[in-house]
């Protein structure tokens, strides 16, 4: 994980998933993991606390959530067509995400600030 993120628990994972014991966890730690690389990847590096502010974490948690859920639903290759799954959830957040932070990285907001963008004249 990288510095600047909360690792998920994979408790809210196994939520999604409706799992219930721990035959699974360290899988789901993987995905987890690979999961936040992916977001944070996706996103961008952290420009002035980005990944700490109120609006930003819930953001991240829930597209790190559903992205390893994701993987844990589609482990196996079960077809000889290839295919391309889209997970809309992961993808809204992540544009959403990366025009919150160009708003940070351009603007010096701090973490107190608001994330939203402000139309110019």
């Amino acid at each position: 994980m990288s510095d600047s993120s909360q690792e998920v628990p994979i408790e809210r994972v196994k939520e999604v998933l409706y799992l219930d014991g721990n035959d699974d966890d360290e899988l789901l730690h993987s995905y987890v993991t690979a999961a936040d690389a992916f977001v944070h990847n996706a996103v961008g590096t952290d420009v002035n606390k980005f990944y700490s502010n109120d609006k930003v974490e819930p953001l991240v948690e829930v597209a790190v959530v559903s992205l390893a859920a994701t993987y844990y639903q589609n482990r196996l290759a079960l077809s000889d067509v290839r295919t391309y799954p889209v997970d809309f959830t992961v993808d809204s957040i992540i544009a959403q995400l990366r025009v919150m932070r160009n708003s940070f990285e351009e603007g010096g907001k701090n973490e107190n600030s608001s994330a939203q963008t402000q139309p110019s004249d």
